[in-house]
């Protein structure tokens, strides 16, 4: 990791939860599954990395998401799974990422995964290698746009109206699991976001709504 990001990473690992931690907590869901929360600081801003999966996919089709995927069998840990799901998804090989903190696992409500976020530092200005049968697109967003674009909208879903946190740059609408990981990171982060980035007022925390 570059000597540049070690004051960064310092404050998240004060913030975040510790990967240990984590993987002692319990969530509702059937399969055991983790995702890379990529991020990177570039000209004074954090950005993190998503993919957005192909329409014809039979899981989660068209929906922007961290890399990630569910446990294998004798991996050592689940932050092994979400270090091996990002080589495979985008190319980012795990001796590239720093782990340096966790956030609240959640569950997806529709597939009934329990997922577990796991916070990676990674250098800017990385080529990627996305998975054909997998990954549309690699997005890099701006934390501070992505807050500029929160709001709690209607969605429909299945046929059913639901009103959800949603967070929406040009075309692109994140919402669900990948959602609720980001309301926590923005929790945890908000001070950080305003100290370093001048990205003004964040989002109230979910306890204030």
């Amino acid at each position: 990791m570059p000597s540049g990001n070690d004051h960064l990473e310092g404050k998240l690992r004060r913030v975040l939860l510790s990967s240990e931690e984590a993987l002692t907590l319990e969530v509702r869901g059937a399969t055991n599954a983790a995702v890379l929360v990529p991020l990177y600081l570039d000209r004074g801003r954090l950005h993190a990395v998503f993919t957005k999966r192909h329409d014809d996919l039979r899981r989660h089709p068209g929906e922007i998401s961290f890399p990630g995927g569910r446990y294998d069998e004798g991996e050592p840990d689940l932050r092994a799974t979400a270090l091996r799901e990002a080589h495979e998804e985008i190319g980012l090989p795990a001796d590239a990422v720093e782990i340096v903190g966790a956030l609240q696992p959640t569950p997806t409500i529709a597939t009934g995964y329990a997922v577990y976020p796991f916070v990676g530092l990674i250098e800017a200005g990385r080529t990627w290698s996305p998975s054909a049968g997998e990954v549309a697109e690699v997005l890099e967003l701006a934390l501070d746009t992505l807050l500029a674009g929160y709001a709690r909208r209607r969605l429909i879903r299945r046929g059913v109206p639901i009103r959800t946190d949603t967070y929406v740059v040009g075309q692109n609408l994140i919402w669900g699991a990948t959602a609720r990981i980001l309301a926590d990171l923005f929790d945890r982060i908000g001070p950080l976001l305003r100290d370093a980035e001048s990205a003004g007022p964040v989002r109230p925390s979910r306890s204030a709504r």
